[in-house]
């Protein structure tokens, strides 16, 4: 498998999808946006991993590399590679695809629940991924994301009604972080503990520390799903 990872910011790398890839002897590329804005030809790559980072898709005046990874994103979509985008990486493929990104009623960081969106009525148990009907995540965002043309909602939360979608049969977009692992999860406190302001739905940083061993485990599992679903051969 071949897997191409990008990066938009030191801090917010790819946690436990790393190891899950290596387990798998994954060939794993990278493009670190924040150094280089050199982007592979998606022809050569199985599966695109757009990770987060606390820059706005619309700030392309600031970060001219976003247009470009936009119309990656499109192009690799469009010969069949399967997208994940965790965070920022989700609303960037919303954006790629036409949707509005824009500021959330209130900004969510912390650990809360989100809750499976039902299928539509008559969708085969395969077409769409499934969420379990309610867990705890890790949420750190401001922004959210209207859903592309033809998405299905998969997941949603009591301060944000767009959680996770998918797009097609192989792009799928989480606003929330099933990837952290301890190392990653102090790295983004650290780098943007300035957010941690209060508010009904932040928590403060001891809260977010001290809650993450417990929840480790069920997150790290999910995240796997996600990628084994991903990773499948397309359904003919």
């Amino acid at each position: 498998m071949k897997v191409h990872i990008l990066q938009h910011v030191p801090f917010e790398g790819p946690g436990v999808i790393e190891h899950w890839l290596a387990e798998r002897g994954a060939d794993i590329g990278y493009s670190r946006l924040y150094a280089s804005a050199a982007l592979p030809d998606p022809a050569g790559v199985d599966l695109v991993v757009a990770m987060g980072g606390p820059m706005s898709v619309n700030d392309e005046a600031e970060f001219p590399w976003l247009a470009a990874e936009k119309r990656f994103l499109v192009q690799a979509a469009a010969q069949g590679v399967a997208v994940l985008g965790i965070c920022l990486g989700a609303q960037l493929i919303a954006s790629a695809h036409g949707a509005r990104v824009s500021r959330n009623a209130e900004k969510e960081i912390g650990w809360f629940d989100i809750e499976a969106v039902a299928a539509p009525p008559g969708t085969a148990d395969n077409a769409c991924f499934r969420f379990p009907a309610r867990t705890t995540v890790l949420h750190w965002h401001g922004e959210t994301f209207e859903l592309p043309a033809g998405a299905r909602r998969l997941a949603s939360s009591a301060a944000c009604a767009n959680q996770a979608f998918q797009l097609g049969e192989r792009t799928i977009g989480l606003q929330f972080h099933l990837e952290m692992t301890a190392e990653t999860l102090r790295a983004i406190v650290d780098n943007c503990r300035d957010e941690l302001v209060p508010a009904r739905w932040i928590e403060d940083e001891a809260a977010i520390l001290d809650a993450a061993p417990g929840h480790f485990r069920s997150t790290h599992a999910l995240m796997g799903e996600v990628l084994d679903y991903l990773s499948r051969p397309p359904r003919r």
